[in-house]
Order: structure tokens, then C-alpha cells, then sequence
């Protein structure tokens, strides 16, 4: 028998074209940057990579997010350097 673990650790962000072509092009050093932003708060979760999609970038984490978490990571997210925060909507647990 096998068990699947829950899907929460992806924070999917809906946004815009512009925005994703913004964030993906230093995503490394935004998963390093929101690490820190992570243990800050002595977060037990490590965001493992980004991915994008047409509509929307995933962060996808080790361990399932808190809603302090999820904050942080909204937070971090909308205050990325050239981003239009207006575009970015409320992120959503997949």
C-alpha cells in the first residue's frame, strides 16, 4: 500500500507574463534570498526550486507551508526588485 503526502508544498502565484519572465530570470538567486527570509522567522521549510507556467510561477517547498510561511513568501515575492505587485494575486496552496 502506498500513501501519497499531501500536495501543499507548492505555492502556486497567479501573475503576469512580464512579471514571470522578471522572476525567472534570477530564480536561483530568489530561492536563496527567500530562504534566508524563511530562517529568519526559524522556519523548518526550504524552498527547493520555482517553476514556471504560462500564467503562473510555483515555488515548490520541502515541507508543507504555515500560513507565517506562506506570508513570508507572499511578502518576499511582491517586493522582488522591477515586479508589478498589483499583478501578483493572493497565492494559493495547490
Amino acid at each position: 500500500m502506498t500513501t501519497k503526502e499531501p500536495l501543499y508544498k507548492q505555492i502556486i502565484f497567479s501573475i503576469g507574463k512580464d512579471n514571470i519572465t522578471k522572476l525567472m530570470t534570477f530564480s536561483s538567486n530568489h530561492i536563496v534570498n527567500l530562504n534566508r527570509a524563511l530562517k529568519n522567522i526559524k522556519s523548518e521549510v526550504i524552498a527547493d526550486y520555482v517553476f514556471s507556467e504560462p500564467i503562473s510561477i510555483t515555488i515548490v517547498t520541502n515541507k508543507i507551508v504555515s500560513s507565517s510561511d506562506l506570508q513570508v513568501v507572499k511578502n518576499y515575492v511582491k517586493n522582488v526588485e522591477n515586479i508589478n505587485s498589483k499583478d501578483i494575486k493572493i497565492p494559493k496552496l495547490s
